[in-house]
């Protein structure tokens, strides 16, 4: 039984062993391998670089970019990556030195840069409706706005550049491309929201639409903030400012818990609505979301 067990083992080993092989030998060789922290970003890579390189993404679907570990599969691949493309999720603040030290050869490339982040903000109100500012800790979803995403495009382009000067031109042509493609997502989601009145407020769950908000008109109502639920007191507070605004549902995304969200919903007789800030498919999902939002709000 016991030699069984050892059989079964290796066996087990060695198939993970060569399917971690099989999946890295796939890759062709005149392909660079990059790594990012989130889907989106393999989006914008691939919209600039095309087929020029090789996208692994990190925090895998359903994973929480605030807590997530890199499986030991992926730290198998970060030792082939010639570029980390990182876009400063809170995870990165405890693994990105860690990655460095792993790879010093692999260029770290902050895609953030240049990109001024604002304070996550509730609306935790114990005596009227007053905003609570966490000044020390910034949003960090600077991918759900078209026009940060803009400035993010241009530090990918020119890291794709110093990394492969021999295809800049084909390199800046995909960059022009994808600009006008966000110019266009840009103007399509506003024409979404344009019937909404400066500063309508939505509800959601976990403080992820703060940029998109800001970018298209709208204020956002967290219901937790820093990982903090709501007490008895803020939930009812929260559950008031609803009634008075008659929203009518309360985003949420799959990698959190629905429950305060529910009850809130069940409150004031909203419906729960799942919208995922961290979806492959970027403009599709982003315009999706904007439907989705005005929708709920007749």
């Amino acid at each position: 039984m016991k030699n069984r067990f050892k059989s079964c083992l290796k066996l087990l080993v060695l198939t993970a062993f060569f399917g971690l092989l099989f999946t890295t030998s796939g890759i062709s060789k005149d392909r660079a391998t990059v790594m990012v922290s989130i889907l989106p970003q393999k989006y914008f890579i691939h919209k600039i670089a095309g087929d020029r390189v090789h996208v692994e993404v990190m925090v895998l679907p359903g994973a929480n970019p605030a807590t997530y570990e890199p499986k030991p599969r992926q730290m198998v691949l970060l030792d082939k990556a010639s570029m980390y493309f990182a876009i400063g999720v809170p995870f990165e603040a405890v693994w990105l030195n860690r990655f460095a030290n792993a790879n010093p050869e692999m260029t770290i490339v902050h895609t953030e840069q240049g990109i001024e982040k604002i304070p996550l903000k509730g609306k935790h109100s114990h005596e009227g409706d007053t905003e609570q500012h966490h000044e020390g800790t910034k949003d960090p979803h600077i991918w759900l706005s078209p026009s940060l995403v803009m400035i993010q495009a241009s530090n990918i382009l020119q890291a794709l550049i110093a990394n492969d000067p021999s295809y800049e031109d084909r390199y800046r042509d995909n960059y022009k491309a994808f600009i006008s493609e966000l110019e266009i997502l840009d103007k399509r989601i506003k024409a979404v929201f344009s019937n909404r009145p400066e500063g309508a407020p939505f509800m959601v769950y976990h403080p992820s639409w703060g940029y998109f908000a800001e970018a298209f008109g709208l204020e956002q109502i967290p219901i937790e903030l820093e990982g903090k639920e709501p007490s008895p007191k803020e939930l009812a507070d929260l559950i008031h400012y609803a009634q008075g605004h008659r929203i009518k549902a309360v985003i949420v995304q799959p990698q959190f818990s629905m429950k305060s969200a529910q009850t809130i919903a069940k409150a004031i007789g909203a419906q729960v609505v799942v919208a995922d800030p961290l979806a492959d498919d970027w403009a599709d999902n982003l315009f999706k979301v904007a439907v989705l939002l005005e929708q709920s709000s007749r």
